[in-house]
């Protein structure tokens, strides 16, 4: 059927606009703001994945690969999860590689969610995971992280759980909360599941940045919640090359069977050189395991440089983000305040209400510190313009 002209059709996303990350840094480039709102390095990548790359040109990888993934690279995952977290995924059956971890889980969403399903999600939310259960058909049912330190309310995960629960989307390190599941969280989950259909996605792209001795409790190191969850990685993330949109679901064989059914005919393969190199760059694993102190250097810096303002910084156990209430500058709603500090101070963020359905406003931004020690001074030294009300 043609649609008649001037007519839209109905939107299956109506109250989704222009995301705040495209607001944002659009706003920092009118302005000539330094930009510490979306989550993207501004320093470049390692010189040796550039070359990896190259070479897999040359080496003629230019043509579709696998739709599941390129072997190499599957197998060089699944052998950095074993090491890492001591479950063995099998490269053929269980790990497939994504066009970003976002892709991963809009189509982990997609394969087991549909009309009459209900899914948790945490929040506040990274922006994807509630269109995605929307478009699947399903309800999202959200349940709020506990303020200030964005922890999960168990008990009320279970009042939210129904007999219609079919999937929980968690996220650790959160973004935008920047907590962490700890051991004991793991075990709720466990708890909350057993004996359910209930799957849970984990969003764990941040998984190398986890700060003050912690641990990464990835979903993989429990067997009981490996055997019912689907782990999602992102290359973008780890060795900052946002761009390139690599990521991974990694998933008992049932699961990843429906995963791939949807993948095929979304995305169907993934950039093959950019698979090449990454498989070969993952071979030493001190590509990955500095991470954690190299990001918690920049929080540090950050932090001790927002020291001298009237921000009131609060904790950050994990991912690459900075969080700061500004009650002590204005009452102002977080996306009006968001939007005035570019105009008047010269700095991006992210308002934290952006990540609640329901616009929920603790008076919070969010600041990016994946980026140059220059870019976090030139950040704080504008920042100390604010003057405490």
């Amino acid at each position: 059927m043609q649609t008649a002209p001037g007519v839209a059709p109905a939107s299956r996303l109506p109250a989704s606009g222009t995301t705040i990350f495209s607001v944002m840094s659009a706003l920092a480039r009118e302005h000539g703001a330094v930009n510490l709102g979306q989550g993207f390095p501004d320093y470049p990548i390692d010189p040796a994945l550039i070359d990896l790359v190259t070479a897999a040109m040359k080496a003629g990888h230019n043509q579709y690969p696998l739709m599941p993934g390129v072997m190499a690279l599957r197998e060089a995952i699944a052998a950095k999860v074993e090491r890492l977290y001591g479950r063995a995924y099998d490269p053929e059956s269980e790990v497939t590689v994504t066009s970003g971890a976002t892709q991963a889980i809009f189509t982990a969403i997609q394969a087991l969610v549909g009309p009459g399903d209900e899914a948790i999600v945490f929040e506040p939310a990274y922006d994807s995971y509630v269109p995605a259960i929307r478009l699947a058909g399903a309800t999202p049912v959200t349940v709020p992280l506990a303020f200030p330190g964005y922890r999960v309310d168990w008990a009320a995960v279970r009042r939210a759980v129904t007999p219609r629960t079919r999937l929980i989307l968690v996220n650790t390190p959160n973004n935008p909360g920047t907590s962490v599941l700890s051991a004991g969280d793991c075990a709720e989950l466990e708890a909350v599941t057993r004996a359910t259909p209930i799957v849970v996605v984990s969003d764990e792209v941040y998984e190398h940045m986890v700060f003050d001795g912690r641990r990464h409790e990835s979903l993989a190191r429990r067997p009981e919640l490996a055997s019912r969850s689907v782990v999602i990685g992102s290359f973008g993330k780890t060795f900052h090359a946002t761009g390139w949109k690599v990521g991974c679901a990694l998933a008992p064989r049932a699961i990843t069977e429906e995963i791939r059914r949807v993948h095929q005919f979304t995305v169907f393969a993934v950039s093959s050189p950019m698979q090449h190199a990454l498989a070969a760059f993952l071979a030493e694993p001190s590509r990955y395991e500095g991470l954690p102190a190299f990001f918690q250097k920049k929080r540090d810096l950050l932090r001790e440089a927002l020291a001298g303002t009237p921000l009131e910084l609060l904790p950050c156990e994990g991912a690459y983000f900075q969080l700061a209430r500004y009650s002590r500058v204005s009452d102002e709603p977080a996306a009006a305040f968001a939007e005035r500090l570019v105009r008047e101070v010269g700095v991006a963020t992210i308002p934290l209400s952006a990540f609640h359905q329901d616009g929920t406003d603790h008076r919070v931004i969010r600041f990016c510190f994946a980026k140059k020690e220059e870019t976090l001074l030139a950040a704080a030294e504008r920042l100390r313009r604010l003057a405490a009300g």
